[in-house]
């Protein structure tokens, strides 16, 4: 299946919080852009080997314009910086997606958590819960209040959501939201990462659906050699120690999409034809895991000594 790529222009350009700006982007010629449903999230082309993947945080029905909000991150690779200090309105930007790794699924109940920036992806899932007539809340914390973005569209909302900066009230109170959860609740959590870990820590397995913007360590044993088949191009290539399986595949010419290299937009994914992989990744569920059926070539590696690709 082809992949939405263009070029598209800065519409608008605003702060969002303190650190944060909203960009809501459209195409120079005024043509729709592609469908997307909450959890979305598209590619940022902003320059050679600079490439970041944002959470669309607007309107899903509105297929004029895409919106994403971006923190600047001192300590970052430099995408963040290029778009607080480079990008200005009616400059143009290449993106492509968009992609969904952390869909809403339908449930009676919600409980949303958000940290920091991560926020994004949590926005339209509030509105697409509310418009679907579930139950939800949502608990949002950040260092300052100031630094919570998209508070004043939060406040729509009443005490279904409750904003708890930390400056004021101090660790996120996960157990408000997570002790007792009723029957049927699913629990949405984008954040940092020791947020993520300690909501993975308290949430009942089978509940939880998380969204990571930095990996989480996931190696689980050594990076052994091991032949990896590509079923398509017929090309069988010897993935060696320290090398990924990403690099050994475009190291023989083979063109495949990636993004990250960190195993946490999915951009990468690959159909797993035989063999078992061992998986590294910050994306696929439990679930999708055992059934061994994908992988992210990027970071993740094979539990034997050969993987067959759908490639």
């Amino acid at each position: 299946m082809s992949v939405y790529e263009a070029e598209l222009v800065v519409d608008r350009r605003e702060h969002a919080a303190d650190g944060v700006l909203a960009l809501t982007l459209r195409h120079p010629l005024g043509e729709e852009l592609p469908a997307w449903e909450p959890g979305a999230h598209i590619d940022v082309l902003l320059g050679p080997d600079l490439e970041r993947q944002y959470s669309l945080c607007g309107d899903p029905a509105d297929r004029q314009v895409w919106r994403i909000g971006v923190l600047r991150e001192p300590e970052g690779r430099g995408g963040s910086a290029y778009v607080h200090g480079e990008l200005r309105q009616g400059d143009k930007v290449r993106v492509r997606g968009p992609r969904n790794n952390f869909a809403l699924e339908p449930a009676p109940r919600y409980r949303f958590i958000a940290g920091g920036i991560g926020i994004t992806p949590i926005l339209p899932m509030l509105a697409a819960a509310e418009a679907a007539g579930a139950q939800w809340t949502l608990l949002y914390g950040g260092r300052t209040r100031d630094s919570m973005a998209f508070t004043e569209e939060l406040g729509a909302y009443g005490d279904k959501a409750t904003l708890a900066p930390q400056d004021e009230r101090g660790l996120l109170d996960l157990g408000s939201v997570l002790d007792d959860l009723p029957e049927g609740t699913l629990v949405y959590c984008c954040g940092p990462g020791p947020l993520l870990d300690a909501v993975e820590e308290r949430c009942p397995r089978g509940r939880l659906r998380v969204e990571r913007f930095q990996p989480k360590d996931q190696k689980t044993g050594p990076d052994s050699e091991f032949e990896v088949v590509l079923e398509r191009t017929g090309h069988t290539l010897t993935v060696p120690e320290g090398v990924s399986v990403l690099d050994t595949v475009r190291a023989a010419g083979v063109e495949v999409l990636f993004s990250c290299t960190e195993g946490t937009c999915g951009t990468c994914e690959t159909d797993v034809l035989e063999g078992t992989p061992d998986h590294r990744d910050s994306v696929l569920t439990d679930e999708e895991r055992a059934s061994g059926e994908t992988m992210m070539i990027c970071v993740s590696r094979c539990r034997g000594e050969r993987l067959v690709l759908d490639l």
